[in-house]
């Protein structure tokens, strides 16, 4: 999940190296096997650095979208944005989308992954997020990697919001290195469906029947976020056109 304060629990500093390491091999014990584990002992520093750069990487995209807000608000007299979360994925996440790719938990087998670093903007409207997105795409130290459009194409289950999987540089002491940060763009509205229908979908247990008629009644209640959005556009383009 995504939240302001959330950061990588691998940053922190060296004299926390034995328990950290010994905590995260204790982590992804029951993922991979023991030669994994004690693999993740020895290069800790380098898997370390290399989540702080994650990190590094999120403060920066987060700082674009603070400033084109922060411009935004000079020319049209409201704000785009009404929040922006970050999150890293958990070391155990991490390690259980390695396992399912058949991949070992190094180094090298993490820059495979491209949703470590998560940046998710809520936006005031639907026009919002394409217009943020231009003009973060325009930018030229930013690379588009690949582009999901939940709002166009929304998923089955009624899931809407725009996905962008981008390259960032972050530069540190004597170098530069290129990130992956992955950037949701959504609205109020498809964020309050989607944390209610994230809650709701990990109930265990469900008999069929109940856990149908819930598909179907969150994928309405999906159709009436959209619809809400759609009427708020709406009322947007006809007060800044009158």
């Amino acid at each position: 999940m995504y939240s302001k304060e959330h950061v990588a629990p691998l940053v922190g500093g060296a004299a926390q190296q034995s328990d950290s390491s010994l905590s995260l091999a204790q982590k992804i014990s029951g993922i991979f096997d023991e030669d994994s584990v004690l693999r993740v002992k020895e290069n800790f520093e380098e898997l370390k650095s290399l989540l702080s750069c994650y990190k590094c990487a999120i403060l920066e995209v987060e700082t674009k979208f603070n400033v084109l807000n922060e411009r935004f608000s000079l020319d049209h007299e409201r704000n785009p944005i009404e929040t922006i979360k970050t999150r890293m994925k958990s070391p155990e996440s991490i390690a259980e989308k390695l396992r399912r790719r058949n991949l070992p938990f190094n180094v090298n087998s993490l820059e495979q992954i491209h949703d470590i670093a998560g940046v998710r903007v809520i936006c005031s409207f639907v026009d919002d997020i394409y217009m943020l997105a231009d003009c973060l795409l325009k930018q030229d130290d930013i690379r588009l990697i690949e582009q999901k459009d939940y709002i166009a194409h929304p998923k089955e289950n009624g899931y809407r919001s725009l996905h962008l999987i981008i390259e960032i540089p972050i530069f540190l002491e004597n170098e530069k290195r290129l990130m992956k940060v992955e950037v949701q763009l959504r609205t109020i509205a498809m964020e309050f469906w989607a944390n209610l229908e994230h809650k709701l979908r990990y109930k265990k247990n469900l008999p069929e029947n109940i856990a149908e008629m819930t598909a179907s009644e969150l994928f309405e209640c999906a159709e009436m976020s959209a619809q809400l959005d759609l009427k708020m556009q709406n009322v947007k383009n006809c007060i800044e056109n009158s």
